[in-house]
């Protein structure tokens, strides 16, 4: 049976963030808060887990997972980055925003996209995993909460720890997240001139970055 940690949302507990960062360290799957819908979060480095993950969400390796990170200086260590797409992601973070880029040599090869090398990255506005993130030291990998076969992610921690009762160790409950999923912007092409583009609508404002 999955646990259920009630975080307060402003001065988030740390005995609780603890005993979250133990489990991920075990190898195990944790639902948790985020500025846009839950998502379902693993350690980097655990092939196990993401393959657990990747098996949960019901998605192949061609789909991207996203790594979560504390902000835009860790960001930079796992992609790479110009200044063009630099600017554009300092105005965008942190946000609801992931963005998909050229994989540096820190991200595992397995879990990047298999033929691109690509990965999506964000940094989350939401208290309580940015306190998460913080404790565990490093970026946790990601993907939206959206059961298998379904296209909304889940926004109930309840709902959520009686759905994935098995498959998770922990749910994160700091009140309620908003529903849509983040907005996903393709940043490859402007490393050779071209342009960003959109692959998924959310709740990141595109104006708000210049687009």
């Amino acid at each position: 049976m999955a646990q259920y940690f009630e975080i307060h949302p402003d001065n988030p507990q740390a005995r609780l963030l603890k005993q979250t960062v133990a489990l991920l360290g075990q190898g195990k799957l944790v639902a948790v808060p985020t500025d846009s819908s839950y998502a379902l979060v693993c350690h980097l480095d655990d092939k196990a887990a993401a393959d657990l993950l990747r098996r949960t969400r019901g998605v192949d390796d061609k789909h991207h997972l996203t790594l979560l990170c504390r902000d835009l200086s860790e960001l930079a260590n796992y992609a790479r980055v110009d200044n063009k797409q630099y600017r554009l992601l300092k105005a965008a973070t942190p946000g609801p925003y992931t963005f998909i880029l050229e994989a540096s040599k820190e991200v595992p090869r397995r879990l990047s996209h298999p033929s691109r090398k690509t990965i999506g990255l964000r940094v989350p506005d939401h208290k309580t995993l940015q306190a998460l993130l913080e404790m565990h030291g490093a970026p946790l990998l990601a993907t939206t909460l959206i059961p298998p076969g379904e296209t909304d992610p889940l926004n109930d921690a309840e709902a959520i720890r009686e759905r994935f009762e098995h498959q998770i160790a922990a749910v994160l409950d700091a009140g309620a997240c908003p529903l849509e999923p983040t907005t996903v912007i393709d940043l490859t092409d402007m490393g050779t001139g071209g342009d960003p583009v959109l692959v998924r609508q959310g709740r990141g404002d595109l104006a708000a970055i210049g687009l």
